[in-house]
């Protein structure tokens, strides 16, 4: 935290490590969730070229994404640019239809559909997408640990997990002498606190993860761009974000205008840079539809919260 008055002088941007894993990334991650469903292939370019050119590094998929064209269209992007030194690439495996589940066929079927897709060799950072219970972790963990020692993964993580099963996981890799979990991907933003304070922070925290929470815009609300319910009805994500427009919701959106105003950036910016200031948290990963969009998810990291700014974003949001 800061001085109490005005704005503070940017901060110098440091890559953040995920884990105990090797990888170090920009506090920012460019969600892809959006390309192939309401982003073309012209415009993601433009996101892509936007956020690499301003410092961003973790671009995250999965081979679910409008049933796998999303990675074919980073894939096509990296190729065209040819920088895939620069990027680091996340996608998630279980959700496809042509591999469903997290059965070591699965697994590895899976992985290697993506590679193709993204025409690259190695995944560098690989969630496991669903928590599959009708599958033992030992055989997931196995069949990972054997795409890390073939060099087609580099690290990985579970997405959607509950603390006790992360705990599983652990101890699972412990017994079995296999690559463990070094990453999250979890919910957690202003609107959707309780879940990860209450269960995961800890578990994280103890395993030494690096949590990249997803939607920590709260599909689109924490923009500030849904202020009447005229603005909700018009959105193809009205159902996500009507839920977020009550007391509360309006409570945080009038606190992050304020706090977005003193520091002269977007209330997006204050929203990720909250979240930037939370324990283990390495980088939100937000989607972007423009490159105005872009511009300002990479200010957050740039921001610093005084502490009276972060006491008042901690009780408007308190609840959820």
């Amino acid at each position: 935290a800061g001085s109490e008055t005005g704005p503070v002088p940017p901060l110098r941007v440091l890559p953040r490590r995920i884990g105990s894993s090797d990888l170090r990334v920009h506090p920012v991650a460019l969600g892809a969730n959006v390309f192939g469903w309401s982003v073309g292939d012209r415009a993601a370019w433009r996101i892509l070229d936007a956020f690499v050119e301003g410092g961003g590094t973790l671009v995250d998929t999965a081979d679910s994404y409008a049933s796998g064209r999303s990675e074919m269209m980073i894939g096509s992007w990296l190729a065209s640019r040819g920088n895939r030194d620069r990027v680091v690439v996340s996608t998630k495996i279980g959700k496809s239809a042509d591999f469903p589940g997290l059965s070591a066929r699965a697994v590895a079927g899976a992985v290697e559909a993506s590679l193709q897709r993204l025409r690259i060799e190695r995944v560098d950072l690989l969630f496991l997408h669903i928590d599959d219970r009708t599958v033992d972790f030992a055989e997931t963990l196995a069949a990972v640990d054997r795409l890390i020692r073939d060099g087609k993964v580099r690290a990985f993580g579970c997405s959607d997990h509950a603390g006790n099963r992360l705990i599983e996981a652990r101890v699972a890799s412990g017994v079995l002498g296999v690559a463990p979990m070094v990453a999250l991907q979890n919910q957690y933003s202003l609107m959707h606190r309780r879940q990860y304070e209450t269960d995961l922070a800890h578990v994280a925290a103890s395993q030494q993860l690096g949590v990249l929470p997803r939607f920590p815009l709260a599909a689109g609300y924490l923009t500030g761009k849904y202020r009447t319910r005229a603005d909700i009805q018009a959105s193809h994500r009205s159902g996500e974000v009507s839920r977020h427009f009550g007391r509360r919701g309006q409570r945080v959106i009038a606190v992050l205008d304020e706090v977005a105003r003193t520091h002269g950036v977007a209330p997006a910016t204050i929203a990720l840079a909250w979240l930037l200031t939370k324990p283990s948290i390495v980088a939100p990963i937000a989607s972007a539809s423009s490159v105005e969009q872009v511009a300002a998810m990479l200010a957050a990291p740039g921001v610093q919260l005084t502490r009276s700014q972060l006491a008042e974003l901690d009780r408007a949001s308190a609840g959820s």
